[in-house]
């Protein structure tokens, strides 16, 4: 069997210009990076003002598990099946940050013959988005320092700096450090530490901004640090917005790159869904919109993450109205979900997948709530057996659940063309009330509130006292009102990562509140939620190499 690095390599791609060339977009709005890669000038969405929008598929996922959901696969598969069935179709993805796949994702560009090409490009530098990111986010964190050590003007409060430094790699040891070490050159000694870039603030400002104007506002309003009389101190404080922005123009155009099939997609932007929104760009989505008839955009981690912000944050922010979601699942990940282990997951187990199934469910329900079409995308593994299928089948029939079948791993466009077909009798003969969940001009504890009871299953939320001192200082800004990110486990629809399943009526614990004011959110943080994830005692890395010839190996 070939990998899925094997499988993209022998892919034969179009040029990038025929792709932009289907879509037709002028010349003068493409940057070419080499043949199978461009930048679309944001400029571009201006002139397509007038066109009419496609319609808006979100796929989203049960809670994730080390066996494997396949969502990305899915929103690159079902984009191809639509175009198969003669719907003019965008898939619009995340980049896949570098950390995770040196450390134990190895990819993110999809699998088997339903991936975004070329997988090796995408995967590890691309277009040096990231690395622009992350350039931006440390000039902020150097200009801190540099205020600091020359007189202070602005009395900064070096035990009050909340802005981290960045990189975009796995690295447990930077997760607290001092700087300022050694003499008085080298500026005061003060706490530190650093966040991996899809963390980073900035990140989530790139996939909000619309254009540059925005971008320079939202980086202005950052708050870095407070001030010796209690004060919040900006980038704007700081007088470094500016150069940030100029740092970050050329990040604001999507990535144009293409399906194994041809499918054109947009690859841009990559916050994490468990500590912000978890979507990519609003520019690249809002464009795709004006250039075809349905768009696939995905969110990360589960539905309780990833679609929850772009049903009740992204999409009132962007003024989307999604016209269906597609929950993906498996087996195999239901049964894990319903207690088996990863070592079992290939054995025949009914009543793991029949307990698992109740986190299907509380995943389906919770989507309903927005008034719109959902449809289950069963990804189909080798392992699953005939009464597993079977079970699966009555159960969402007992459920009333739509469903389809995906083959799309193991065949491509072809094995989503049933699941293409129910998706555009479910959105076009279905109706659609969509209406978020959260009021964002709800204030910030009733948001939490409505939340942890209503999608996450809670009995009742307990502030702790260092958010409960958070509440207090916002309500005394004036910013008690911001949309709220909830930070949390993506392997539970809980604050605990080991209640499998779908648990309900427990305590919501919510530890702190962190101001994203760029951004434009408050991030309510509950449980132990890592920023800087580090390298196990075998990773990713370790397999990956490249020829004489430039040729590379190891990758998913």
């Amino acid at each position: 069997m070939l990998t899925d690095l094997e499988i993209a390599q022998k892919a034969e791609l179009k040029e990038i210009s025929e792709v932009a060339s289907s879509l037709s977009i002028p010349e003068k709005y493409i940057r070419r990076y080499g043949r199978n890669i461009a930048k679309i000038s944001h400029h571009y969405l201006e002139e397509l003002q007038e066109k009419p929008d496609g319609k808006l598929v979100l796929v989203t996922a049960i809670s994730p598990t080390s066996a494997g959901e396949g969502k990305t696969t899915t929103s690159i598969g079902l984009a191809m099946a639509l175009n198969k069935i003669g719907k003019k179709t965008f898939v619009t993805l995340r980049e896949p940050s570098v950390g995770p796949v040196m450390g134990i994702k190895g990819g993110a560009a999809g699998g088997g013959y339903s991936q975004v090409l070329p997988m090796e490009e995408i995967n590890l530098h691309f277009t040096g988005d990231f690395h622009a990111v992350s350039q931006a986010h440390n000039l902020l964190s150097a200009a801190i320092d540099a205020h600091i050590k020359f007189d202070n003007k602005l009395g900064i409060d070096p035990a009050m700096v909340f802005w981290p430094r960045t990189m975009d790699m796995n690295d447990r040891a930077l997760r607290e450090i001092i700087v300022g070490l050694g003499g008085k050159s080298n500026g005061y000694p003060r706490e530190e530490s650093f966040v991996i870039t899809p963390a980073s603030e900035v990140m989530a400002i790139i996939c909000l901004s619309k254009d540059i104007d925005d971008l320079k506002e939202r980086l202005s309003r950052i708050v870095v640090a407070r001030s010796k009389n209690g004060g919040f101190i900006t980038a704007k404080d700081l007088k470094v917005h500016g150069a940030m922005a100029a740092l970050l123009k050329d990040v604001l155009d999507p990535n144009l790159v293409q399906t194994i099939e041809g499918t054109p997609a947009f690859v841009h932007g990559g916050p994490f869904a468990n500590i912000a929104h978890g979507t990519n760009t609003i520019i690249a989505t809002k464009m795709a919109l004006k250039l075809s008839d349905y768009v696939i955009t995905e969110a990360g981690f589960g539905a309780d993450l990833g679609a929850e912000k772009f049903l009740d944050f992204v999409s009132p922010v962007a003024g989307f109205k999604p016209s269906s979601v597609v929950l993906v699942a498996s087996i195999r990940a239901l049964k894990i979900n319903g207690g088996a282990s990863k070592k079992e997951i290939n054995q025949e187990n009914l009543e793991a997948l029949r307990a698992g199934f109740e986190n299907l469910k509380v995943h389906h329900e919770n989507l309903r709530k927005y008034g719109i079409p959902v449809l289950v995308a069963l990804n189909e593994f080798p392992s699953d057996t005939e009464k597993e299928r079977e079970l699966f089948d009555s159960l969402c029939s007992a459920n009333t659940i739509s469903y389809e079948v995906s083959r799309v791993w193991e065949k491509g466009g072809d094995g989503g063309i049933e699941m293409a077909e129910k998706l555009v009798q479910l959105v076009e003969n279905g109706s659609n009330n969509y209406r978020p969940i959260i009021d964002l001009d709800m204030p910030v504890e009733e948001k939490i509130k409505k939340l942890a009871k209503e999608i996450y299953r809670a009995g009742k939320v307990e502030f702790l006292p260092e958010a409960q001192a958070k509440l207090k200082l916002f309500k005394k800004q004036g910013l008690d009102r911001l949309p709220v990110i909830v930070a949390k486990t993506q392997y539970s629809i809980t604050d605990d990562e080991k209640k499998l399943g779908a648990p309900s009526g427990y305590t919501f614990n919510v530890r702190n509140l962190n101001l994203s004011a760029g951004a434009g959110f408050i991030v309510a943080v509950s449980g132990n939620i890592m920023l800087m994830p580090g390298l196990g005692e075998e990773f990713c890395a370790q397999q990956i190499d490249v020829d004489k010839n430039g040729k590379i190996s190891g990758l998913f």
